[in-house]
């Protein structure tokens, strides 16, 4: 009716100041997420959007690790962080302060959803008819098999396969496994330090492939997905959620591997991953074998906090909960906050 009324009043030739008909600008929410979130993020864009049009969404998905980064060592102005980790934003944000306020980069996180890390393939793989759960290890490491890798120096899932195959040696007491898939696949090794209850991964500043290298490494998991589809590749590691949203073989993982089950916590435990390079400029990160969990916050920094929260506030909805759950993803109810009283108010009544 208003477009209408303007439209009349220019027939008449009346002259009215320009923001009389312009459309009301939106507010901006910039939202950085873990790669892994990019297909159910997507369509909660367009559900939340629908129903807040006043805000215009603007996401971006990385490497979990390189989502705290955009925020605490490139200062971007982002709205709201999604990361595979939770242990990344105390680790990351609340131990780091903005140079512009003084005060921690965040100091709250939801723990959002968990996952289980399985192994991606299509029929057309190599050894498609014979891996099992039983000899993944030993397929994998055959010089004829190309893997996709996301690096570990960027990415939640990169430091995790190699979790996976740390913790896959000490239970099958085949005292070669992790070195048989990485031996001679890096100009410089990855190097695993059993201390018998504690094994510790050692990741180089500088990690390139070898020219002859049968793994394909890029900078995030979801970037492995085109790699599968045309066959550069035969095999990645994805979050079961990522693997079931693109149609994919699956192949899946004991539950005392694939870091999915909280039964299982105290075994994950005893893997470590250690980058040898100072990607932060305050914080040395370790990354300790956990359950998956994956960590939602508005950082401190946040120039629209309050759209926000809103996102949060659609995202626990039933509406947002069916997106999560139709990309098999679903989050974990109800709402879990390690420091709920430090919360937006509109989002402590939601906490359980």
């Amino acid at each position: 009716m208003k477009r209408l009324i303007c439209l009349i009043l220019a027939g008449l030739l009346l002259i009215l100041p320009s923001s009389a008909c312009a459309p009301k600008e939106k507010t901006p929410l910039v939202v950085f997420a873990a790669g892994s979130l990019m297909k159910p993020f997507s369509d909660l864009e367009k559900a939340f959007e629908s129903a807040n049009p006043d805000i215009d969404v603007r996401a971006e998905y990385h490497g979990s690790i390189q989502v705290m980064r955009h925020v605490t060592d490139l200062h971007e102005d982002i709205d709201l962080v999604a990361t595979a980790d939770l242990s990344l934003i105390p680790q990351l944000m609340y131990a780091v302060n903005d140079p512009d306020t003084g005060k921690p980069y965040a100091d709250w996180a939801i723990a959002m959803a968990s996952n289980k890390l399985s192994i991606a393939y299509t029929p057309e793989s190599k050894y498609a008819s014979e891996i099992n759960a039983e000899n993944w290890w030993e397929v994998l490491s055959r010089p004829d098999v190309k893997v996709g890798l996301s690096d570990p120096r960027f990415d939640a899932v990169g430091y995790r396969m190699m979790m996976v195959f740390a913790l896959a040696q000490k239970e099958t007491g085949q005292a070669t496994l992790f070195d048989d898939f990485l031996r001679d696949q890096f100009q410089r090794p990855v190097r695993l330090i059993d201390l018998g209850d504690q094994q510790i991964i050692r990741i180089p500043e500088l990690l390139e492939t070898t020219a002859d290298s049968r793994i394909m490494m890029r900078g995030s998991s979801v970037a492995l997905i085109a790699l599968l589809q045309s066959g550069e590749v035969d095999y990645a590691f994805e979050y079961d959620s990522v693997i079931r949203q693109h149609g994919f073989e699956r192949l899946e993982l004991p539950d005392s591997l694939n870091l999915g089950n909280p039964d299982f916590e105290a075994d994950y435990a005893s893997v470590t991953v250690r980058l040898d390079f100072k990607r932060f400029k305050t914080v040395d990160p370790v990354f300790k074998g956990e359950l998956i969990r994956y960590g939602l916050t508005i950082p401190s920094s946040a120039p629209n906090p309050d759209a926000a929260t809103r996102f949060i506030q659609f995202l626990y909805s039933e509406a947002g909960q069916k997106v999560m759950q139709d990309n098999y993803h679903p989050l974990i109810l109800p709402m879990t906050v390690d420091h709920p009283e430090l919360l937006p108010p509109a989002l402590q009544e939601m906490t359980g």
